[in-house]
């Protein structure tokens, strides 16, 4: 008999750092940045509101690491689905190093720094470069950001669901 599982995830949230592109020794890009997701609550017993963040580690590869290297930035609000994946290694010293990442497929990219629509999905490959070029120009032109962009901003409103 078949026992079946999912693994996969969905997250809305904001970029903690500017993606971080490689290449292997195969010339395969790979992309790596972090997500933080934030909610809130108020206990059952009618206590003070409470606040959580959680910060997870995303990694991308091939065509989708590098459009994610070259459209997002740290602050913008994204959309990623994937799996999640733990992986561990040796140090030099001898020491098990664990990591757990999620592995993404699909990208949506839903606000920039500007907290201006931005749209566009991580394997759609429908835009032409004229509109990748008017893209990044858009972007250089944008305002100085104000520091509160950078801290992290309640999602749980914005979900449809």
């Amino acid at each position: 008999m078949s026992v079946r599982s999912l693994n996969k995830v969905m997250l809305i949230g904001n970029l903690t750092r500017d993606p971080n592109l490689r290449y292997t020794p195969n010339s395969t890009a790979v992309a790596s940045f972090g997500i933080a997701t934030n909610r809130s609550w108020t206990p059952a017993d009618g206590g003070d509101k409470q606040e959580r963040v959680d910060f997870h580690n995303v990694v991308a590869w091939s065509k989708l690491a590098e459009i994610c290297g070259q459209l997002l930035h740290k602050g913008d609000k994204i959309y990623v689905e994937g799996r999640i994946q733990t992986r561990d290694w040796k140090t030099e010293s001898g020491e098990i190093r664990k990591v757990t990442e999620i592995v993404i497929d699909n990208m949506m990219l839903l606000s920039s720094r500007g907290g201006k629509f931005a749209g566009g999905e991580g394997e759609d490959e429908q835009d032409s470069e004229d509109d990748k070029e008017e893209s990044k120009s858009a972007k250089k032109e944008e305002p100085a950001v104000p520091s509160e962009a950078d801290e992290v901003e309640d999602v749980s409103d914005d979900i449809p669901f």
